[in-house]
């Protein structure tokens, strides 16, 4: 078998598990309002010990030898490309696009730890992969998501004539989809047997086939596989594997260099302090669905690429309040809404707001008093005589008072945008005025990566808050004059 490094004893529980999951507002609320002070509002504000964190307890659950790939798509602001794939990290970088391609090699990649996947690749991304080949710094693999892919593959890579004259093959994972039920909402279940991605059982062994006998330009290595994101269980993930072992195990009988499984990512960020299967949760099953396979079937090479999960915490959204009103309750409106975080709009997902100031004054955020677990337990009270019902108080001809309408304490915070989707949700939030700040939590995954300018906004600018303290800017706002 393989080295899994998962060895030790995993813990029965799942849930928060690890400094990833420590509420790092006390800490940085300052932060974020310096940021805001300086750079103006909307800004994103990457907290890089959180994102050290998180890729930390990812190496912890899937150690060397395990490739582990940071899934660009994800949050391709390059300085966030830097943080998560630099010197500690022991990430590689996903890619999905030529764009994202040139944006990990700005940020520091070399070809050899980049893979190239994603399901709209076009004739001009095919032609680059096999370019890189041909000038000696070829990609980590490609993964191909059908046999038209394929063969426009093929067609390209015995042009340039790769696997003869001394030119390398180009390596190629094949994906699979795997037909299962991912334990998320639909949108995100890129396993299910309906969605567009990858291919059958019986598609893939074709295709590999026929990979295979192109000449030696093509080198299959393995098989691709993704489930899906914001996985709310291992059920569906561990059926998908166990498949993608199997028809592995198959095909390695007469490839011997199919040798690699990627199992994707899909690991979930929910809001903090909401339970989810950790990393360690998930990789805690590929012992066992190893042994099943026959020792010479084996995959030598796994896999495994997030993005969500090494970024999502780490990201802040900071807006200021534009409106405050009542609407049958409090609404607010701030200068933040889906061209900047769209997710809410796009899947309903949800982000947590908390306020930095309140009627112009900072917000203390005390930190979490953590228990100590030597302490012995407190005494149980004492029985005590409950005290009996009062009566409802009465006018004094002994009519009973009208019951006075409770105030929720929620408030209903949209964005800026002129379309009604552009609604973030109801948070407990203390007294507004025009001019606060507040915070969107969770906004390091699929915000700056899926922003857009509509409404004639400028792009956010994009601050790194260091481990040392410092707020870097690392890319500065739009301009005005650089739309249309």
């Amino acid at each position: 078998m393989p080295p899994s490094g998962l060895d030790a004893p995993a813990s029965p529980e799942d849930g928060p598990a690890s400094d990833a999951e420590l509420d790092r507002l006390p800490a940085i609320a300052r932060s974020l309002r310096d940021a805001a002070a300086r750079h103006g509002t909307p800004l994103y504000l990457t907290d890089e010990t959180t994102l050290a964190a998180a890729t930390a307890e990812l190496e912890s659950a899937f150690p060397d030898p395990w490739i582990r790939q940071y899934s660009v798509k994800a949050n391709d602001v390059g300085a966030v490309i830097r943080l998560a794939t630099g010197p500690g990290r022991g990430l590689g970088a996903n890619v999905v696009s030529r764009g994202e391609w040139a944006a990990a090699r700005k940020a520091g990649v070399p070809n050899d730890r980049i893979s190239l996947e994603g399901i709209g690749k076009t004739d001009a991304d095919l032609e680059a992969a096999v370019r890189a080949v041909v000038v000696g710094n070829p990609l980590l693999w490609v993964a191909v998501e059908s046999a038209d892919e394929a063969e426009a593959l093929a067609v390209r890579a015995l042009r340039a004539g790769l696997g003869r004259a001394g030119r390398p093959p180009i390596d190629v994972l094949v994906r699979l989809n795997p037909d299962v039920t991912p334990e998320t909402q639909a949108a995100l279940a890129v396993g299910a047997g309906g969605s567009k991605f990858g291919m059958t059982e019986t598609e893939l062994t074709a295709t590999v086939e026929r990979l295979a006998a192109s000449g030696g330009a093509i080198r299959p290595r393995g098989i691709h596989l993704h489930v899906g994101s914001q996985l709310g269980a291992i059920d569906a993930w561990r059926d998908a594997v166990r498949r993608a072992l199997a028809v592995l195990g198959l095909l390695r009988g007469g490839l011997p260099d199919l040798d690699t499984l990627d199992v994707g990512g899909g690991f979930a960020v929910l809001p903090l302090g909401e339970r989810s299967a950790r990393p360690e949760r998930f990789a805690r099953e590929i012992p066992s669905l190893l042994e099943a396979i026959p020792s010479d079937r084996r995959p030598a090479r796994l896999a495994v690429e997030p993005g969500r999960f090494v970024v999502a915490r780490a990201g802040w959204l900071v807006g200021r309040v534009l409106h405050v009103r009542d609407r049958g309750g409090r609404q607010v409106v701030l200068d933040a809404g889906m061209t900047e975080l769209i997710r809410p709009a796009l899947y309903g997902g949800v982000h947590p707001i908390v306020a930095l100031t309140s009627l112009g004054v900072p917000v203390e955020h005390p930190a979490p008093v953590v228990a100590d677990p030597d302490a012995r337990p407190a005494r149980p009270p004492a029985a005590i005589t409950p005290l009996p019902t009062p009566e409802p108080p009465r006018t004094i001809d002994g009519r009973p008072l009208p019951e006075i309408a409770e105030v929720s304490p929620f408030t209903a915070v949209h964005g800026p945008i002129c379309e009604s989707t552009d609604a973030l949700g109801e948070h407990e939030l203390p007294p507004l005025q025009r001019g606060d700040l507040v915070a969107i939590r969770d906004s390091g995954a699929y915000a700056a990566s899926l922003s857009s300018t509509y409404n004639g906004r400028p792009r956010p600018p994009q601050v790194v808050l260091t481990t040392d303290g410092r707020l870097v800017l690392a890319r500065r706002r739009g301009s005005v004059a650089a739309l249309g």
